[in-house]
């Protein structure tokens, strides 16, 4: 609770000490008079104290999760939101079953093929998928796959998102394309971090002990090996996890896909900061629940590691 009480406080900090556009000055549409951007100031009560303002909305996220409502379309935050999630989620839920199985599965052949050419060849690729922007991937991607404008048309729907309970069909070919793309960069740096993580864990003394035993090098890797190796990937995916439902902005512009990372691009660009920060506090709401199932989790991941 402390922590999304300062994330809210910071937000409506950096709102206010950067130039972001006047919302008064953007409702008001062209060539607005003085007195019209007053009285618009003056219903959005942006014309009060600046502690005045963030005690009121504090009191109704904490006594009502009450989130405000757009200044620009003047919908509750909390219903736009609501909307948005699902699209968001699917766009996650989808990307993360990639990249951890194909990010698994690179970093243990390269820790167990080490300096060979395999293990040259995967962590290259996955040094240049780390080095490309995730929009610049999106759009190569579609230039070379989308069924309307691509040159080779593998991926119907991509660009194209349709609600999983309108067409599951359809949903699901929209999103093959951005769940590829989006993966990829996740993927490049779980398949590094493993690596590394796995190579130390494999000279330590009980690593050299389960094999004096006579277990097969199999369960050597997988059981002793990577269970006690993947803990701090398991870390980061709480961290990126709650990142990516509160909002991938980048991958849902450009494959025009409506969650919540879209909902908060449109807000940027109208100033219109209940949204905002409605979007803020969601992603940090989600990256705190997701690092408390990470600390819990690991008791069952890692054998030298027992609550009491």
């Amino acid at each position: 609770m402390a922590l999304l009480f300062i994330v809210a406080a910071l937000t409506f900090i950096f709102f206010y000490l950067f130039p972001s556009g006047n919302p008064a000055s953007l409702r008001a549409g062209r060539a607005p008079t003085p007195k019209v951007i007053a009285e618009i100031t003056r219903d959005l009560g942006l014309n009060r104290p600046l502690p005045t303002q963030f005690y009121d909305y504090m009191k109704g996220v904490l006594l009502h999760f009450n989130l405000g409502y757009s200044y620009y379309s003047e919908a509750s935050v909390k219903s736009l939101i609501t909307e948005r999630l699902p699209a968001t989620v699917s766009l996650a839920a989808g990307a993360v079953v990639i990249w951890l199985v194909s990010g698994l599965a690179v970093g243990i052949v390269s820790a167990v093929r080490r300096r060979t050419w395999l293990d040259r060849a995967a962590m290259g690729t996955a040094l240049l998928f780390v080095s490309a922007p995730e929009y610049w991937l999106g759009l190569i991607a579609l230039f070379l796959f989308a069924s309307d404008i691509g040159k080779f048309k593998v991926f119907p729907g991509a660009g194209s998102y349709v609600g999983i309970s309108s067409d599951p069909g359809q949903w699901f070919t929209s999103l093959i394309l951005p769940w590829l793309v989006l993966a990829a960069t996740f993927a490049a740096v779980y398949a590094r971090l493993l690596r590394a993580n796995l190579l130390e864990v494999l000279d330590l003394d009980y690593i050299r002990t389960a094999r004096a035993k006579g277990l097969s090098e199999r369960r050597v890797i997988l059981r002793h090996g990577v269970r006690a190796a993947i803990t701090p990937i398991v870390t980061v995916l709480g961290l990126d996890l709650g990142a990516l439902l509160g909002g991938a902005l980048l991958i849902e512009v450009v494959f025009d896909i409506p969650g919540v990372g879209r909902l908060n691009y449109d807000a940027l660009n109208h100033a219109d900061f209940p949204i905002i920060q409605g979007t803020v506090l969601l992603a940090a709401l989600f990256i705190v629940v997701a690092n408390i199932f990470v600390d819990i989790s690991y008791a069952y991941l890692d054998p030298r590691v027992r609550f009491k």
